[in-house]
């Protein structure tokens, strides 16, 4: 049973997938303490805000309230709601704190491919063919480490900027996994320009790539 935010179609907006069509589900729970998260309604799973799943599609403002599913029941909404969209962006929350390998396969076997975004705090548990988007999230206030084996499982770091001192703590990290990946996403924390400047001049200097969030810039979810 997976424990669900909410539902919803869009584009994906950020890294490698950017303008892909996609269903996000967002599951709830989250220790891990990012100062700058845009999603703290998810953090806590508290029973007095459970809800009927269908209700998860019908939100219309971020809320604590949650729902529990198991991966037949996330697929019948797919098709309940008539998504056209085939790739599916599992997130937070933290979504490592549950075992994704039965509804990415589930979902794989529907004709859908899959994609988590994760802070790398948690053991990574999803089939191979899931691409895994690693946010690492270094020296934030719930005192989680971020895993060598969810950098070295990562098909791109995606990561979030607003000072030099953030790409410092990346570069360390990468010295201390050993990992070095072809794919390091720079993300402006918010969409200030000092912040963006950095982004972009850091990603100039080193061959890595630029996030900008574009789903915000164009005002959808």
């Amino acid at each position: 049973m997976y424990k669900i935010n909410e539902i919803f179609e869009t584009i994906q907006g950020e890294a490698s997938y950017t303008g892909v069509p996609s269903i996000f589900l967002r599951l709830q729970g989250c220790p891990v303490g990012c100062a700058w998260c845009d999603t703290k309604q998810t953090w806590d799973i508290n029973p007095t805000y459970r809800i009927s799943l269908d209700k998860t599609v019908e939100k219309k403002a971020d809320s604590q309230w949650w729902a529990e599913a198991t991966p037949e029941q996330i697929l019948a909404m797919f098709k309940q709601r008539g998504y056209l969209a085939k790739h599916v962006v599992i997130t937070g929350g933290e979504p490592c704190m549950f075992d994704l390998v039965p509804v990415c396969e589930l979902l794989h076997e529907a004709g859908y491919s899959t994609q988590i975004e994760t802070s790398g705090t948690f053991e990574i548990k999803v089939p191979e063919q899931t691409w895994v988007t690693v946010s690492p999230k270094i020296n934030m206030r719930g005192g989680y480490d971020v895993l060598a084996s969810a950098m070295q499982r990562a098909d791109e770091i995606k990561h979030p900027v607003a000072m030099q001192k953030h790409v410092e703590e990346l570069e360390l990290l990468f010295e201390q996994t050993g990992v070095k990946p072809k794919l390091v996403y720079l993300q402006p924390i918010s969409q200030k320009t000092s912040a963006t400047k950095l982004a972009i001049d850091t990603c100039m200097k080193k061959n890595w790539r630029l996030s900008v969030q574009v789903h915000k810039y164009i005002g959808i979810n």
